[in-house]
């Protein structure tokens, strides 16, 4: 235990934990299976970690998935080379592996980053040669005796002398001689050569070795392919064809046609070819670079080799040659430095003196030569200056006592490159067209000739209006205000209801009024149609019973421009259609609409609303209780107010009795009565109302 103790310690202390990563490391590409690429230090005691390779990039099965081992709570894990492992730095020398590592809860992700070194020394065995299937190579049986077959290219093969061997078994009747293979990887045909093996194939297992510990193995396999057959033909041997350079990529430069079967096309030589490129099946050939001559050089003139073979029979082949010559094309005009000449010389001046030389470049082509040409302004036809290629010097002797012969000499220097074609005063579109804002352009382009730049009165000009119009491109889809609608409606059954209007337009082109409206989804059964702009509820359309629940659309409308400007752009609206049943509306409807604008997300809400649907059989029932209460009322009220009317007009002898004595008993007042008189009033009227009320019940007072 204690040496245990010891090994997780001295691992917390140099052993990086998975929250740390991103971490790095780097590895030897002659490393194999099993290396350990990185440990990792965990602490779990409660529950059972794992750790887990989630990915790795470039994906590979290079990387087995990560171990992990542990003892009371403290767990150690790694990551290790797979047995498939085969790293190589001049295909990958980088990759990136996503660990996760789980302990109960706890989620903890990183990455490691695996970085491959080069080891000079090693030989890499790569590409179709090192697969199990080997490398394979066709030759025709016509091929000369000894000639290269096939070169073996092997990374770092050349940087250390190598051993290279053929090992497999080269005996007749099999083999017509031994095929060799020098140092340098130069595989030659036998000394007999290979006529008459035609559709024979050879296998070659050939080992490379550097002292004892550096091996590569591959299979390298020999097809020989019969005399090439006539039954492909190039209609034209060779031809020649002259481009301009300024072809963009991918601008077609000739198309070469073959006699013959299921044809395919390819450039034999050079390759690669960094310029052009052919079809395979249609043989067209292609620019695939710029061809600026300034900039490219050998673009002047390339000559391509096309092989034209039959796609079952590659043996079956012809070759022509394409010479391809390019032409320079003039772009730019002569610039000349100063543009503008002053100069003062004396009358004395010696014929031949030297003015000025001239320092002119063609930017199209820094070597190209010019042609330079004087004209006289002022005076006419003067000889008294000349130009000799580019130096402008005193033609004859200057005289100025003679009139106007010596102010002033006024001449052009014309300088030509000579290219083609001839160069032109071009307009180039600086901005963004918009038809909406601006349809028309009229531009007026000022011509001055400075024939005499001391007198600014004597410059003529002229001008010339250049109108531009800019054509109607589709370039705004419809807007629909709202986009999103969600109503709710009732209608009887066999009606056609109106549901609501879809109102779109294209805000950045109002004159663009034609618009087409369509329902391209949620429609089922047919329920509704558009009228124009118009939602319609089409009850009357034959289908399933009238539906007892609720049922809701969620309708798609399609709204897009008809007009003859093309693209044709579109947009889609939304109307949910909430559809209440009609024997429920019978008792509470309602009508509920909501919209949502187009800068809001759109958000669906149901309201429900509760009512009340009593059954037919209750219906009658509380109809018939409610007629026979009323009909009891009627006749208890009735007798009340018979009874009432009789005791009103006939009093009884008791009452009347009552009556009589309380007058007299009011005629002589006693001093006792006098403190009864409330006490009296109170009883006489309380009985009065006693009458009434049992006259009321019993018909009697």
């Amino acid at each position: 235990m204690v040496p245990l103790r010891l090994l997780e310690l001295l691992c917390a202390l140099l052993i990086p934990a998975l929250h740390s990563l991103p971490w790095s490391t780097d590895i030897s590409e002659s490393k194999g299976p099993g290396t350990v690429l990185q440990t990792f230090l965990f602490n779990c005691s409660s529950y059972m970690p794992t750790l887990e390779l989630l990915s790795v990039r470039p994906p590979t099965s290079f990387f087995n998935k990560p171990s992990l081992q542990g003892h009371e709570g403290v767990y150690l894990g790694k990551v290790t080379l797979s047995s498939s492992a085969r790293l190589d730095a001049l295909e990958v020398n980088y990759y990136e592996l996503q660990l996760q590592y789980r302990c109960g809860n706890f989620v903890a992700d990183g990455s490691l980053f695996v970085h491959v070194q080069r080891d000079p020394g090693r030989i890499h065995c790569t590409g179709a040669f090192a697969s199990p299937a080997g490398e394979f190579i066709y030759v025709p049986e016509t091929v000369t005796p000894g000639a290269l077959l096939y070169t073996l290219l092997l990374p770092g093969l050349g940087v250390r002398r190598a051993q290279i061997n053929i090992t497999s078994a080269q005996d007749p009747p099999f083999f017509p001689g031994p095929f060799s293979i020098d140092e340098q990887g130069l595989l030659r045909a036998p000394p007999q050569g290979l006529q008459g093996q035609a559709q024979k194939t050879f296998q070659l297992q050939i080992l490379v070795s550097l002292g004892k510990r550096q091996i590569c193995k591959g299979m390298l396999t020999v097809k020989v392919l019969p005399t090439p057959s006539s039954r492909v033909s190039f209609q034209q041997k060779a031809q020649s064809i002259t481009i301009a350079e300024d072809l963009v990529p991918g601008s077609e430069v000739v198309r070469v046609q073959a006699r013959g079967f299921n044809l395919l096309y390819e450039i034999i030589s050079p390759r690669p070819s960094s310029l052009y490129s052919i079809g395979q099946a249609d043989g067209v050939v292609r620019t695939t670079a710029p061809l600026y001559l300034a900039r490219v050089q050998g673009a002047v003139v390339t000559k391509l080799q096309v092989k034209a073979f039959e796609r079952l029979q590659p043996w079956a082949s012809a070759v022509s040659d394409l010479t391809v010559n390019v032409r320079a094309v003039n772009q730019w005009p002569p610039r000349c430095y100063p543009a503008l000449l002053v100069t003062q010389i004396p009358e004395t001046a010696l014929v031949g003196t030297v003015l000025h030389t001239l320092s002119c470049v063609d930017p199209d082509s820094a070597s190209a030569p010019l042609h330079y040409q004087l004209q006289f302004h002022s005076p006419p036809n003067s000889a008294s200056l000349c130009l000799r290629d580019k130096i402008l010097e005193v033609n004859t002797t200057l005289d100025c006592d003679a009139p106007e012969a010596c102010f002033q000499h006024s001449a052009s220097i014309l300088v030509f490159d000579g290219g083609q074609p001839q160069m032109t005063r071009e307009l180039h579109l600086l901005g963004p067209l918009d038809y909406e804002q601006q349809r028309l352009y009229k531009i007026i382009i000022l011509l001055i000739d400075h024939s005499q730049d001391w007198d600014l009165n004597s410059h003529r000009s002229g001008s010339c209006t250049i109108t531009i119009e800019v054509e109607d491109v589709n370039d705004h889809a419809p807007e629909c205000e709202p986009p999103f609608q969600e109503l709710s409606i009732s209608t009887p059954l066999g009606h056609s209801t109106e549901v609501t209007k879809v109102s779109c337009w294209i805000p950045q082109e109002p004159q663009r009024l034609t618009l087409s409206y369509s329902i391209v989804g949620g429609n089922s059964q047919s329920r509704f149609r558009l009228q124009g702009t118009i939602l319609v509820y089409n009850g009357t359309v034959l289908g399933p019973p009238w539906p007892e629940q609720p049922c809701t659309y969620e309708l798609l409308i399609h709204v897009a421009d008809v007009g003859p400007s093309i693209p044709h752009l579109s947009t889609t609206a939304t109307i949910i259609v909430h559809l209440a049943p009609w024997k429920a509306s019978t008792v509470a409807t309602s009508t509920h609409q909501s919209t949502v604008s187009s800068t809001m997300t759109p958000l669906i809400v149901t309201d429900v609303e509760a009512f009340w649907k009593p059954e037919p059989w209750f219906v009658v029932v509380l109809t018939a209780t409610g007629a026979v209460l009323l009909l009891a009322l009627g006749w208890l009220l009735s007798r009340i107010l018979r009874g009432l009317a009789q005791s009103l007009q006939a009093p009884s002898k008791p009452a009347r009795a009552q009556l009589l004595n309380s007058n007299i008993l009011m005629a002589e007042p006693k001093m006792s009565d006098l403190t009864a008189l409330p006490s009296l009033a109170w009883n006489s009227q309380r009985s009065t109302w006693l009458c009434l009320l049992s006259a009321g019940i019993k018909g009697m007072c």
